[in-house]
């Protein structure tokens, strides 16, 4: 007899409109892998997206292969790719609906030993790709989200070792102007502070799920992939 498990699936961004719901259970076979948990959520709602290429798979938070095996109770997530003492240590990480302050999240990481503090803001623009944005909502993974932040900067910390991480990003609408993210670094020399502070923005676009949708007169895009990065 074929013992089936019960698994949690949440989807995000693209995938939860495709689906109409953020999250779901499903059944599945003993030994099934992330593919088969896809497949069994792709016959309840055929519009998901086909192509396993433009979708990552997590497990419990952390990112996983598609032949991974699921077992009773997990949550597996399926999100569009993605448009961290005195030594080494993440002081800040969070996730917020409110404005972002730069200068609290420079605050954050000074401290008597810091000869340099360089901070990444980044602003909403009114345009993108030659298309007018009339403004934009940010959606996360918000438990994976700052999980992710404080590994980014656990390889900061083994980059630079004396570096100070924080890092601050919004959800929700945005208005053109307001600041969607801040990654502030403090080191005890500039050229470190600026490496180090360059090197935590280029990882958190990559690999932090948070997903952004522009509005424009004609229509609503989610930005994926290389065109997050741009």
């Amino acid at each position: 007899m074929t013992v089936a498990i019960a698994v949690r699936t949440r989807l995000f961004a693209r995938l939860r409109e495709q689906a109409g719901t953020d999250s779901e259970t499903v059944e599945v076979r003993a030994g099934a892998t992330v593919d088969d948990v896809y497949d069994a959520l792709r016959k309840l709602h055929p519009a998901l997206d086909p192509n396993r290429e433009s979708v990552r798979a997590a497990v419990n938070q952390e990112f996983a292969e598609w032949d991974v095996i699921v077992a009773a109770g997990d949550e597996v997530a399926f999100i569009p790719p993605v448009s961290g003492g005195a030594h080494g240590v993440g002081v800040l990480f969070e996730l917020t609906t409110n404005p972002l302050d730069a200068r609290r999240i420079e605050a954050a990481v000074a401290h008597k030993g810091a000869g340099a503090i360089c901070t990444f803001t980044g602003v909403v623009r009114d345009n993108s790709r030659g298309r007018l944005v009339t403004h934009l909502e940010y959606e996360a993974y918000a438990e994976m989200a700052t999980a992710e932040m404080r590994r980014i900067a656990g390889e900061i910390a083994e980059r630079w070792p004396q570096a100070r991480v924080a890092m601050a990003h919004r959800t929700g609408r945005l208005e053109i102007g307001e600041a969607s993210v801040v990654v502030s670094v403090s080191c005890p020399h500039r050229a470190e502070a600026i490496d180090a502070c360059r090197w935590g923005i280029d990882r958190l676009k990559e690999s932090v799920p948070i997903w952004k949708k522009e509005h424009a007169p004609d229509g609503t895009f989610w930005i994926e992939g290389d065109e997050a990065r741009a």
